[in-house]
């Protein structure tokens, strides 16, 4: 985006902008002060990894973190116990069984069970336990948030940490199209910095692992892919 920019500049563009944004795998702390401090843009393009094409949709995210709790006793003697564990390990599974919502861009809502932990150590009844729990939501949560208040129904406590709507958006003409499973930051600028477009190099197969990378080519490409993007964007805002 930065060389798009440079170039952009050199043959005598104006009227864009670049903005970073920070804690987006976490809070989205910074896309939040940015929806409150807008500079009147009508477009903004988020740069997430799509192989260089143009996101139709991506799914949305809830968060969820299940707590339980029971009571200390020597593992000998299990009966004088109440093991938080077992009880986070019956909530789970009922959990994953529980149905969830489908949309016909995005495909299927997911759930990943993405930490666990709890106890103290071998030889004691853990009193304590608990799970992080993430969703992709493909519509409305409303349904599974009532299916998880269902399920622990007093047996735990539940905390919902965080809601990303899931998104659909606007095709280009002379871009290729794709959809995405992932969320970003783009629901948290609450259109505060315009029309949104999904577009970057990379692919999401290989984010969050010890492969993480982007192909040479796909960046070279996307110089191309996101300079031509913002003149047709500032042609179309004229």
């Amino acid at each position: 985006m930065i060389s798009a920019a440079e170039q952009l500049l050199a043959a005598g563009t104006r009227n864009f902008a670049l903005l970073f944004v920070v804690g987006e795998e976490k809070d989205s702390l910074g896309a939040l002060c940015a929806a409150k401090n807008s500079r009147g843009s009508k477009f903004v393009i988020n740069g997430e990894p799509t192989e260089n094409k143009l996101a139709l949709g991506s799914k949305g995210a809830l968060r969820y973190v299940l707590s339980t709790r029971g009571r200390l006793a020597h593992s000998a003697y299990p009966e004088l116990g109440d093991s938080a564990i077992e009880k986070l390990l019956d909530l789970l599974a009922e959990i994953r069984n529980v149905p969830l919502p489908q949309d016909a861009l995005l495909g299927k809502s997911t759930l990943n069970i993405g930490t666990l932990s709890g106890g103290r150590a071998a030889n004691v009844v853990a009193d304590e336990a608990h799970a992080d729990l993430m969703f992709r939501t493909v519509g409305d949560p409303q349904s599974i948030r009532a299916a998880m208040r269902a399920v622990v129904n007093g047996r735990g406590e539940l905390q919902e940490m965080l809601h990303t709507p899931a998104l659909h958006l606007e095709a280009m003409e002379g871009f290729e199209t794709t959809v995405v499973s992932y969320t970003t930051d783009i629901p948290n600028f609450a259109g505060a910095w315009g029309k949104p477009f999904l577009i970057g190099p990379g692919s999401i197969h290989v984010a969050h692992t010890a492969e993480e990378r982007i192909p040479k080519p796909q960046l070279l490409d996307a110089i191309g892919i996101y300079t031509r993007f913002t003149q047709k964007l500032l042609a179309g805002a004229d």
